[in-house]
């Protein structure tokens, strides 16, 4: 099943030059990381602290874009120039999921928006992101199955967020949609098992 990671490479290929800058500027990929929480945490606080300006959520599309480049560079930098350590593995990690409750739980808190189905939503992406991370520890891999993988929920939040920054009204569409992300995370959670215990089963 593919997802957004699947574009992944190209997006790389266009960061370079910034990674290879930063790395001649001595900037590691945990300093990276924690900027990338930071930003969120940032981002959500707004979202939190400012439930009725929904014009706040403008800002929300370019704020992911600056995640997903800054989780890019990170692992560029670790990479591609020596600078990998357990520590980043276990910030990048955590990272994520701390950026994604960040930025998405507050959406429970705008009006006429059902926190149940946020928090579910969120709680699920969690699920999927710990079964991706079993994959190493069980099969050696980490797992990145789709169809709802961390660049696709900040597509889909970073799109609603939009609609309802313009003033779109909050209703059924909304409900309707939180309940196909529960079924495409679901889905996600079973694929990323599955792929594991398979992969342990061609190993073994």
């Amino acid at each position: 099943m593919h997802t957004l990671y699947h574009f992944k490479p190209a997006f790389q290929n266009r960061l370079r030059p910034l990674v290879n800058q930063l790395a001649a500027w001595h900037v590691s990929p945990n300093q990276v990381t924690l900027s990338a929480m930071a930003l969120s945490g940032a981002m959500g606080l707004a979202i939190a602290c400012l439930p009725q300006a929904l014009g706040v959520l403008l800002a929300l599309p370019i704020v992911l874009l600056g995640r997903m480049g800054l989780n890019a560079i990170d692992g560029m930098l670790a990479r591609e120039h020596g600078r990998a350590t357990s520590l980043g593995c276990l910030l990048n990690e955590l990272g994520d999921v701390f950026s994604d409750a960040a930025l998405y739980l507050p959406f429970g808190l705008l009006p006429g928006v059902s926190a149940p189905w946020v928090v579910g939503v969120v709680m699920l992406a969690m699920l999927a992101e710990m079964a991706g991370v079993l994959g190493l520890a069980i099969a050696h891999q980490r797992a990145y199955q789709g169809p709802m993988g961390k660049s696709d929920r900040a597509f889909v939040f970073g799109a609603v967020g939009l609609m309802l920054g313009l003033g779109v009204s909050p209703g059924t569409w909304l409900t309707a949609l939180w309940a196909v992300l529960i079924g495409l995370q679901l889905w996600t959670l079973r694929n990323r098992v599955q792929a594991t215990l398979e992969e342990v089963t061609l190993c073994s």
